[in-house]
């Protein structure tokens, strides 16, 4: 078999590829996401709600040096597809912005349905703006 067309080199290339992209900073790095379900359950029950017209958000002091980030996208807001697009435009928001937010938060995010197919400059600015708020809050504390 030829080594070019190969499943292991097509594998070697897709890590390398994410693995350059992490380094460019075009990722979401693993520190800056909530992996576990107690982290989730540690923000719901001790942390703090906010709302706006497109999001709720959940948020709690980590004392770390990096806010995480998680989201929790209900089957009731469509099927997988509209789900997973949900996902990425969160994810690609909080790429985008994570400089903007405030570090030191754990936050969790509760999207609407029509976050799926709103215009996405808008609704960047109404999430970073809602996580803005924290950034006030750790100040009057």
């Amino acid at each position: 078999m030829d080594e070019k067309f190969s499943p292991d080199a097509a594998r070697r290339d897709a890590i390398a590829s994410r693995e350059s992209e992490a380094a460019a900073g075009k990722t979401l790095p693993r520190e800056c996401r909530l992996v576990s379900r107690p982290e989730y359950d540690a923000v719901y029950r001790e942390g703090r709600r906010r709302t706006s017209r497109e999001f709720t958000v959940f948020i709690r002091a980590n004392g770390r040096d990096v806010s995480r980030f998680g989201w929790s996208i209900k089957k009731t807001l469509g099927g997988a597809v509209k789900r997973n697009r949900i996902r990425r435009r969160l994810r690609e928001i909080l790429r985008l912005n994570r400089q903007a937010i405030a570090a030191g938060w754990d936050i969790v995010i509760h999207p609407r349905g029509t976050v799926a197919t709103a215009e996405f400059a808008p609704l960047a600015a109404e999430l970073v703006k809602l996580l803005a708020s924290v950034k006030k809050e750790r100040a009057a504390e």
